[in-house]
């Protein structure tokens, strides 16, 4: 069987990683959950992902959801979805569908409580990460000054949000306060480095990184995933893969931190299928 998506899990002690599925349909961004199957996007729905195959969620007809998705704490499934006004971040629960997040164009990132992080594009249309309240509705954009950021993430007390920034020069790993002060590069290279990743643990931090040079986080390009202590020591390449753009956009960990998910993708080159 030819194969396009590749859905693996890896240690982050070791770097070995393990096949979970193979498919020849383009899936993207898993989610663990803590019953053993992983989250993931495709062809503009929802799917359960596991060892056995995938099920497609049903979601309402119109919303086209991308690969920023994932868990809320009390087990309900947050993602973003595309519609004629843009695109908004939704919740699908059994009580159905409900949009969570008013305005547009927004795009989630993390959870944390009764909190999520969100990329947000307002009124000077620059990507900026922004925190809305649940239960209030109320949205607070927590960054400013040059350049873009993208990919927030909290860390398992709460107490921080990771993201990554152009603000010194191309994309870096940054973290701050979940109130948004003390914003800070974690560390500097010439590394393109996207979408960090705190373990539940508090060990570990992973990234996706891309060759110096890249412009956004595009897909099908050779890149690899990094790990890191959350304080920028010990930061070690762990995979090399063919991949990018679906690869680790939003929270991967098991729920104990022991390994984290990630998408290795087939060059067109090598046969597989679409």
């Amino acid at each position: 069987m030819t194969w396009r998506s590749s859905l693996e899990v890896c240690d982050p002690q070791t770097g070995d990683c393990r096949v979970i599925l193979r498919s020849d349909r383009l899936i993207e961004a898993p989610n663990w959950h803590p019953e053993g199957w992983f989250l993931v996007n495709g062809d503009g729905g929802l799917w359960r992902a596991s060892a056995t195959g995938l099920e497609q969620i049903v979601t309402p007809g119109g919303l086209r959801c991308n690969n920023d998705h994932g868990f809320l704490p009390d087990g309900s499934i947050v993602f973003t979805a595309h519609t004629d006004e843009g695109p908004g971040i939704y919740r699908l629960s059994g009580g159905g569908v409900q949009q969570i997040v008013e305005r547009r164009p927004s795009w989630w990132h993390g959870a944390h409580a009764r909190r999520v992080a969100c990329a947000v594009a307002r009124g000077d249309r620059v990507l900026r990460i922004a925190e809305t309240d649940l239960d209030s509705g109320t949205e607070r954009v927590l960054t400013e000054g040059p350049g873009t950021q993208d990919g927030p993430d909290y860390s398992a007390c709460g107490r921080h949000i990771w993201f990554n920034s152009t603000a010194t020069g191309h994309a870096q790993i940054w973290r701050m306060a979940a109130d948004g002060r003390d914003a800070v590069p974690v560390f500097r290279d010439d590394r393109v480095n996207w979408f960090p990743h705190p373990s539940p643990c508090g060990r570990h931090v992973v990234y996706l990184s891309y060759p110096p040079g890249t412009g956004g986080h595009p897909r099908d390009l050779d890149v690899s995933l990094w790990i890191m202590r959350p304080d920028g020591s010990d930061r070690r390449r762990l995979v090399d893969l063919f991949g990018g753009q679906g690869s680790l956009n939003v929270p991967c960990w098991a729920p104990d931190g022991h390994a984290f998910a990630f998408m290795r993708y087939a060059p067109a080159s090598g046969g597989a299928g679409t």
